[in-house]
């Protein structure tokens, strides 16, 4: 349990509506009393006066002692989905402790419960407890957006025992409600590892041209007869097959465009904390979870790579993090719902320039992999690391929004990425699908034109 501490005080104490109207009647006895020398009610003037006064000494005083325990069902919910909240609140006063409100304050962005009697708690109970100095309470709050809200401290309002004034007192701390992206379910029979492993394995033959003749092993019940190595069982006598080929986590990489840097960056310079999300930025992280999921879910160790790695950012999408399944898929949506719209100026952009490249620059001899870019508003200087990053990717996916300019797609398109504009969240399955199909096609035609040669 908790250490039980001193509510805090939100705001003065304040009269109520009763105790207003009895001040009120107290101050014009008082001026009668005075004015036309009555003496007879200069008594009841100075009982209306004092009694709300008395009343607001009271409640500022009168501290009482609670503890306050809070949790969420579930812990991490999805945008657009329902967070259930439980408290737990322990009277650790001697006295009885009623005549209470209760509402839980909430970040903006979420709608907070509405105000309701707490009902009346015992007196603390250490040795023996029963449960009657504990109450527990419970609320519902609809999470719209994907982002980190801080959900908390309890305000707990008090009033003297006539009612003429209450005061607003807070306790025990915030805590964070972690709502991650909206996440689309994807075709289950493109972009998984059954649909793209022989086209994987033909590129790190000729990445590595040696690397499938060093380890062999027999065959055993499941393997897929693709993968029968042909010349080892001729040399053995039995059937044998390829242990390089048996990857059970292939990697793929996801890049996301974090900074916005392109045509937009004035306009996003000049953001508050406190202004409406960017809605260009939440769909290219609805894209990212989306296929990030499906990827994990289908077997992939997902590499993520923001483009730039601002200090606003950093920590929250780390350069080069690699999740795994299972529990990676959790991992990663928790770290996009931490993720801020950006709303940096283009000065400490140019700053971070030299980064980009660095950042997700191929590395010397790296196996090719399935890449997937989801850009929102990027410039020509992370097109181009893009651009050299290319082949170290089979294949190479961009997802654009409408916000991406001509010369960046262009870039990319000649340098053979494929890329599929989506307009809305409804369109990123179907947009899935056509990449996909697209790209094996291109897969193939590549490799039919290789054998030719």
């Amino acid at each position: 349990m908790p250490r039980a501490r001193l509510l805090r005080v939100q705001a003065w104490p304040r009269l109520t509506r009763r105790g207003g109207t009895l001040l009120v009647v107290g101050v014009l006895l008082l001026v009668l009393s005075l004015w036309f020398d009555l003496r007879d009610i200069l008594l009841l003037a100075f009982v209306g006066i004092a009694m709300p006064l008395a009343a607001l000494a009271f409640v500022a005083l009168q501290a009482p002692r609670v503890a306050v325990q809070r949790a969420f069902e579930p812990p991490v919910v999805p945008a657009g989905a329902w967070a259930t909240v439980r408290l737990v609140v322990q009277n650790r006063s001697r006295r009885t402790f009623d005549g209470a409100r209760w509402r839980d304050t909430v970040q903006a962005g979420l709608a907070a419960p509405a105000e309701a009697i707490l009902p009346a708690l015992g007196r603390w109970e250490g040795a023996l407890p029963s449960g009657d100095d504990t109450v527990r309470l419970e609320y519902r709050l609809r999470t719209p957006r994907r982002g980190v809200y801080a959900v908390g401290p309890l305000r707990i309002g008090t009033a003297d025992p006539f009612g003429l004034a209450r005061i607003a007192r807070v306790v025990g701390n915030a805590h964070d409600l972690v709502v991650t992206p909206r996440v689309t379910e994807l075709d289950a029979t493109v972009g998984s590892v059954a649909s793209i492993d022989g086209s994987l394995h033909g590129l790190q033959r000729r990445t590595h041209p040696n690397s499938d003749e060093l380890i062999a092993r027999e065959y055993r019940y499941g393997d897929p007869l693709r993968r029968v190595n042909w010349a080892a069982t001729a040399r053995r006598g039995e059937l044998m097959v390829r242990e390089e080929e048996q990857r059970g986590d292939p990697e793929a990489r996801l890049l996301v465009d974090t900074t916005l840097s392109g045509r937009a960056a004035q306009a996003q310079a000049r953001r508050e904390p406190g202004d409406p999300p960017d809605l260009r930025f939440e769909l290219g992280i609805e894209i990212a979870a989306s296929v990030g999921v499906h990827l994990l879910e289908h077997g992939f160790r997902l590499r993520c790579d923001p483009l730039h790695a601002p200090a606003s950012i950093a920590g929250q999408l780390g350069a080069g993090e690699v999740y795994r399944s299972p529990g990676g898929e959790h991992a990663f949506l928790e770290d996009l719902a931490r993720l801020e719209t950006p709303g940096r100026g283009r000065a400490h952009r140019d700053r971070e320039r030299d980064q980009a490249a660095e950042l997700i620059a191929p590395r010397s001899r790296e196996a090719r992999m399935p890449g997937i870019a989801v850009l929102i508003d990027p410039d020509v200087v992370e097109a181009h690391a893009l651009v050299a990053l290319r082949p170290t990717l089979e294949p190479a996916i961009a997802f654009v929004t409408e916000s991406v300019s001509p010369t960046v797609i262009e870039l990319l398109e000649e340098s053979d990425w494929r890329i599929v504009t989506v307009r809305r969240p409804n369109e990123i399955a179907s947009a899935w699908t056509s990449a996909w199909r697209d790209a094996r096609g291109g897969a193939a035609q590549r490799s039919g034109a290789g054998r030719a040669r």
